[in-house]
């Protein structure tokens, strides 16, 4: 039992419900769900006797109350769950406390059913999530498995004679001079039980789709969520689809030359070619190659979308990915052969690569969304830039407008009047206009009190 003062319980009521705490009035099956949701999350605290207000209500306490209460929770959990359970006191009412640590090992089902937390709400674990869990819990990840009636023979030597001299090159792991090609991946343990591991066939086999036939890109150029101009799909081990897929958007992007000064002229792209290599990366590495799905890339006039097969693991949430977070491949044979290649620059600092790279190129940082058995990022492009704004058909003084309020956050009329030395009912005729074409929103009274301000993306 921990020893939790009162201070302690007010301080958790003060802080309200999250992640990490709830509130029940009562012990119900909802707060085992919770009990076990807390498990296979991040851990937390569950108060027992509290209405979701914050209110305490407290409840009865008997001579057993709290060996009850355990007995209960371990009866519907499987793996059994021993949570520390404790009674606090606050003005003659009691509140009883449940302080459940993360789960280490397999996920905790409660009467059969898998629970998460999301924010401050109780979600059933897919089918993905909990195989992924169970995978994890002996210590390996599904690319680390052998794949059954293949061979040694279904890998291709010039492909792992590649991968070897990327790594000698890149330096992290030493290459012995006379290594051979399967003895290497021995070592690395690509190659068990004289048998190619499911990473090793998606790295370096000859035809890696026969084995698992989602495995591949798809890439799109769209107009419109239903009209695409232009498809290609990526196949091939995984070192394959990266470089068709950077070609791809070589071929695709559009560019815009900046002279320097210098004897050639720099080239810049209308997203960082980094930062969408580095997305490419990290889809290879973090796709559930057992969905039937395939990853895929969606390019559109606004913004950049890549959706992938496989939900973000239960401890990481959108948000933490443009911060420092713990690095969870969900395959990681092929995540550290993609480090020795150099592919991979830093265990869990591809996010943050991304977002430094979009705003160093002075675009919006990405959002990531996370749903049950997919996940998708996106990168959005600076749709005021002038090139953009021109084929909308703005005039120069609605060029400088734009220019003006990207400057000082809002314009009125009679900014807009003197930049562009228009009448006023110039201004508000080509005020009207950007609004129109969703650039301005008009804020404030009709009239004087009128003012501007970007549309949001």
């Amino acid at each position: 039992m921990l020893d939790v003062t009162t201070d302690k319980l007010l301080e958790f009521i003060s802080a309200g419900e999250s992640e990490t705490i709830e509130f029940k009035e009562s012990f119900g099956d909802t707060a085992l769900e919770t009990i076990g949701a807390f498990s296979n999350t991040r851990g937390g605290t569950l108060l027992i006797g509290v209405k979701d207000s914050g209110e305490i209500r407290g409840v009865q306490i008997g001579k057993k109350t709290l060996e009850d209460t355990a007995n209960r929770i371990q009866e519907a959990t499987d793996p059994r769950l021993h949570p520390s359970v404790s009674i606090l006191q606050h003005e003659k009412k009691s509140v009883i406390a449940v302080f459940v640590a993360a789960g280490t090992s397999a996920p905790i089902s409660v009467r059969g059913r898998y629970f998460r937390r999301s924010g401050r709400t109780n979600q059933r674990m897919s089918h993905e999530e909990i195989m992924q869990r169970m995978v994890s819990s002996i210590g390996l990840s599904w690319d680390a498995y052998i794949e059954p009636g293949t061979t040694l023979e279904d890998l291709d030597p010039e492909r792992i004679d590649q991968f070897m001299q990327a790594v000698k090159k890149i330096g992290r792991r030493p290459v012995p001079e006379q290594a051979l090609d399967h003895e290497f991946l021995r070592k690395m343990e690509l190659i068990r039980d004289e048998t190619p591991t499911r990473a090793a066939l998606l790295l370096f086999g000859k035809n890696p789709e026969s084995y698992f036939p989602s495995a591949f890109l798809k890439m799109g150029r769209f107009r419109s969520p239903t009209l695409i101009v232009d498809d290609r799909e990526a196949h091939g081990t995984l070192f394959d689809q990266l470089d068709e897929a950077t070609n791809w958007f070589r071929e695709r992007l559009e560019t815009a030359f900046i002279i320097s000064g210098k004897p050639q002229r720099d080239v810049v792209w209308e997203y960082p070619l980094s930062a969408i290599r580095e997305a490419v990366t990290n889809v290879l590495c973090h796709r559930d190659y057992t969905s039937h799905a395939h990853s895929q890339i969606r390019l559109y006039d606004e913004r950049l979308e890549i959706w992938n097969p496989g939900s973000l693991p239960s401890s990481l949430t959108p948000d933490l990915l443009l911060r420092e977070h713990d690095s969870i491949p969900r395959n990681r044979k092929i995540a550290e052969a993609f480090f020795y290649a150099g592919l991979i620059e830093r265990w869990g600092s591809g996010t943050l690569r991304m977002a430094i790279e979009l705003e160093a190129a002075g675009m919006p940082l990405p959002t990531f969304t996370s749903e049950p058995g997919r996940f998708r990022l996106t990168f959005h492009r600076e749709v005021l830039a002038e090139d953009r704004l021109r084929n909308k058909g703005l005039s120069e003084r609605q060029l400088l407008a734009v220019a003006y309020t990207k400057e000082h956050e809002t314009i009125s009329n009679s900014d807009y009047q003197t930049i562009a030395g228009v009448s006023k009912r110039t201004a508000s005729r080509e005020l009207n206009e950007l609004k129109l074409k969703d650039i301005l929103v008009a804020e404030g009274v009709r009239g004087r009190g009128t003012i501007y301000r970007l549309k949001k993306i």
